[in-house]
């Protein structure tokens, strides 16, 4: 009897182990401000740094942008 039954434990585990693993999703490497924008809202010291740091370049991006388009001599 503990035979036939460590047989069948055995043929079962072979066979699950021949079945097709699940493929893993693939990941999407995040970008540098992914990162920085999730540091930032972290409780780790200096996140709030992080963030201010963000903050001051997406300002200084709006104002070059501004006089991007002022600067045209296209309109």
């Amino acid at each position: 009897m503990r035979k036939t039954f460590a047989v069948s434990i055995l043929l079962i585990l072979g066979a699950l182990s021949c079945a097709p693993h699940a493929e893993h999703a693939s990941r999407v490497p995040l970008t540098e401000r992914q990162r920085d924008s999730i540091i930032a809202k972290s409780s780790l010291p200096g996140a709030s740094v992080v963030g201010q740091a963000l903050n001051v370049s997406d300002k200084a991006a709006a104002r070059a942008e501004g006089m991007a388009g002022a600067d045209s001599l296209f309109p």
